[in-house]
């Protein structure tokens, strides 16, 4: 994905980010959580303004599963997030909005004009390594499926803060 940024980021002008994936209680708090801690590292968070999302209203209020807690967690990481619906309006308020997957990704297309395709991308449009282009959803597997999404989604926050961060005045 090519980053389209109308203005440079500042202060004033916070750049606004928001996960997207189904039931935001996974993956998309993951990527809020790991992307906000970077930002803290950096010493960014004046520039910024991040949140996660999803398409589906399954679990809004939640909090981050808990397999996904412990794993952020395990890398100093708090998944603060409670899970909220992705609504229309967010489209317009946003500057980027990644889906974590295809389906995800078809799901805010819908809800979107023409306007908006240059701002929602994947999250993995930032990942080295993209492989299918898709966060695996780890929901209904082991351990292992959170550490693995943990590792995807941190290599593609890094590589998505990079980026950004050059664009900073």
């Amino acid at each position: 994905m090519n980053l389209t940024l109308e203005n440079p980021i500042t202060k004033e002008n916070h750049y606004k980010v928001c996960f997207v994936c189904l039931g935001n209680i996974c993956r998309s708090p993951t990527a809020e959580g790991i992307f906000q801690h970077l930002i803290d590292e950096r010493g960014l968070s004046e520039y910024f303004e991040i949140d996660s999302a999803g398409t589906s209203a399954y679990h809004v209020g939640q909090s981050a599963n808990s397999k996904s807690q412990r794993t952020a967690q395990k890398y100093g990481v708090t998944l603060h997030s409670k899970a909220r619906r992705f609504k229309t309006f967010d489209l317009d308020y946003f500057d980027l909005i990644l889906a974590m997957d295809n389906e995800n990704y078809a799901n805010i297309q819908r809800m979107a004009s023409d306007k908006h395709d240059h701002k929602i991308g994947r999250m993995r449009d930032f990942d080295p390594q993209p492989e299918d282009g898709q966060v695996p959803d780890p929901y209904y597997g082991g351990q292992d499926g959170f550490e693995n999404v943990f590792q995807v989604v941190k290599r593609s926050c890094q590589h998505l803060l990079d980026e950004l961060e050059s664009h900073i005045q």
